[in-house]
């Protein structure tokens, strides 16, 4: 069976791309990486399994309450060596055939007759161009979130590596210009978070232009929790899936909570400065005021 469209969600972390991803987990025509997957990269069949036991009326539930979309970075790295530790954006030129015929192969095994569409998330480096070569129909679902959230999210997680600083953080060495940037801030933690979530948007920009106008959504996290049901109607339409009440009904019951304000309580007077400096023009070519 031939992939048809897989939808890649995308997005720098803590963007509010897994709540995205979890929510659209919910609907009964998309198959999905879980801990399966991650435990069992080389044996899809074991995740097949699962998306046919979900639809299972009795064991469904069941099932559902135990496992839940991973981003299962391990699978990528076992069919597709560098995808996930990598220095700078992946671009066409980096796939090999090797590749493209390891991963289409390896996700046509992932669909059942019912969820015959799947659904991937990959973050940090968007990797458009790359997924594109192998994917040439994919979609592409961009979650975006204002950056001084992203900032003061992202420097408070035990995964970011910002602290080893530029040489260590796998986002390559800075630009000259962002170095210069870096030294003016007196090279701040808090100001290499926000020239990161330059980078992560300049690559999404970059990305782009391997893509058709139709394969590209753009969902901006603050959307999602003003109207989240209307929200996920563009984004279903966008994937070509019809909306099931069963599915309006998921989204309605997701708990969201908006916490795009906390970096105004949780950074300092001066640090909220600081990223309002470094992220200005960004923020206001993105209409983030």
């Amino acid at each position: 069976m031939k992939v048809q469209q897989p939808i890649f969600i995308i997005g720098i972390g803590r963007s509010g791309s897994t709540v995205v991803h979890n929510i659209l987990a919910h609907h009964p025509n998309l198959s999905w990486l879980s801990a399966v997957g991650k435990r069992f990269p080389g044996k899809p069949g074991r995740n097949r399994m699962l998306m046919r036991g979900l639809d299972m009326p009795l064991l469904g539930p069941m099932l559902a309450k135990r496992f839940t979309p991973w981003e299962c970075f391990d699978f990528w790295e076992y069919h597709a060596k560098g995808f996930r530790r990598t220095c700078r954006d992946l671009v066409p030129g980096d796939v090999t055939e090797r590749n493209k015929k390891k991963m289409r192969q390896v996700l046509a095994e992932f669909t059942t007759p019912r969820r015959d569409r799947i659904m991937l998330k990959a973050t940090g480096w968007p990797r458009i161009g790359y997924i594109r070569e192998i994917f040439p129909d994919a979609r592409f679902l961009h979650v975006l979130r204002d950056g001084r959230a992203v900032v003061n999210s992202m420097i408070n997680v035990g995964w970011w590596l910002g602290y080893q600083g530029p040489q260590n953080w796998r986002w390559g060495e800075l630009s000259a210009a962002h170095q210069a940037e870096w030294e003016r801030h007196g090279r701040s933690y808090v100001a290499l978070a926000a020239i990161q979530w330059k980078i992560a948007m300049e690559a999404v920009e970059n990305g782009r232009q391997y893509l058709d106008d139709d394969q590209f959504f753009e969902l901006r996290y603050e959307t999602l929790l003003d109207d989240p049901v209307n929200t996920m109607k563009k984004v279903v339409e966008f994937a070509g899936l019809p909306w099931e009440p069963a599915f309006q009904r998921s989204v309605e019951s997701y708990g969201l909570r908006n916490m795009n304000v906390r970096w105004t309580s949780e950074l300092t007077a001066a640090q909220q400065r600081l990223v309002q400096d470094v992220l200005a023009p960004t923020l206001g070519r993105l209409n983030y005021v």
